[in-house]
């Protein structure tokens, strides 16, 4: 259960049969926009696997208890994400838009198993980013092909998950993650602007340490949500949450914020989307809320939000985190 103690030759001709006119819609987002967001991703996954691999050797599987062929296998990954990239990128290249590029990451693994932790979290992530914005892709041929590569992100996950001793499968619906959301500063009335938040973005941006790109997506990352240490797995309708400044850093990004504020930690899991009112604690400092959601399980998200029944990112004010049901 080390997961819940430690926070995924025909390339040509496919590429090609998917390079169809980019098609536009309001405002500065095309399928152009969501591609390079897809590819933005991909990287980050590819060059986590690629320092993986090169980090811990076969051995050090074998002696973490993983044996054969659990390293060809994580292979086979960073072989997968690899033409994830290629795939993305010469599809845009061939409807003329310029794709991103790799920038420079730093991933907190330190050995074997928090690697592995790492690859579970950012292989959820990529399921839930793609499920997000399949909604919001306009071309019948990219829809196909960011399902294609939604399901095969979804076994990694499930490869990943299983081999740290959790369930594979844990929720009957995997858990998708907004894409685009109209966002301007709290308080403001809401317009077709495109300097806006994102809640995927959110959670690869820290890994994110340099680099540039050709292509400036149109996203920020929303505050870090810190959930507290705990030693103790959360349970679903029983574990309580503090998230660490969680006041602190909702006031500074919202100044209009007051101990007395209605503030939500919704939590998404599955097609469940369940708000639960913070509570300020002593001194003014963090959130705190008494008990996770029922029916939250496995790779569950956790944001701030000041509307209780609207959780678009208009009213978000921090997160999403990650959370281990």
């Amino acid at each position: 259960m080390y997961l819940r103690t430690t926070l995924a030759s025909l390339l040509a001709t496919a590429t090609l049969n998917i390079a169809s006119p980019i098609e536009k819609r309001a405002a500065a987002i095309n399928d152009g926009t969501i591609l390079n967001y897809a590819l933005t991703l991909e990287y980050l996954e590819r060059t986590f696997y690629r320092e993986g691999i090169a980090n811990y050797s076969q051995s050090a599987f074998v002696a973490a208890g993983f044996p054969d062929p659990f390293y060809a296998n994580l292979q086979e990954i960073y072989v997968d994400e690899q033409t994830h990239v290629s795939f993305l990128s010469g599809a845009l290249t061939a409807a003329g838009i310029t794709p991103t590029v790799e920038l420079k990451y730093t991933f907190p693994s330190t050995d074997v198993k928090s690697f592995l932790t790492l690859s579970s979290v950012l292989e959820g992530v990529g399921v839930s980013a793609y499920l997000g914005a399949a909604a919001s892709i306009m071309n019948k041929d990219y829809l196909t092909a960011a399902g294609s590569i939604l399901t095969v992100e979804a076994r990694h996950t499930s490869y990943v998950r299983g081999a740290l001793g959790e369930s594979p499968f844990p929720n009957p619906f995997d858990t998708p993650l907004d894409f685009v959301r109209i966002t301007l500063c709290i308080g403001e009335t809401r317009a077709n602007a495109w300097d806006q938040k994102n809640q995927v973005y959110s959670l690869a941006a820290p890994f994110i340490t340099g680099g540039s790109s050709p292509v400036a997506l149109p996203f920020k990352a929303f505050p870090a949500l810190t959930p507290q240490c705990t030693q103790y797995y959360y349970e679903a309708n029983r574990s309580s949450v503090t998230f660490t400044n969680g006041y602190v850093n909702a006031k500074a990004f919202n100044p209009k914020i007051t101990p007395t504020t209605p503030v939500y930690a919704v939590f998404f899991s599955g097609l469940l989307k369940s708000p639960v009112k913070v509570a300020v604690t002593a001194g003014n400092k963090d959130y705190k809320i008494d008990a996770i959601p029922a029916g939250i399980q496995g790779q569950a998200y956790v944001l701030l939000s000041i509307n209780g029944t609207d959780f678009s990112d208009v009213n978000v004010i921090a997160g999403p985190s990650i959370l281990e049901v």
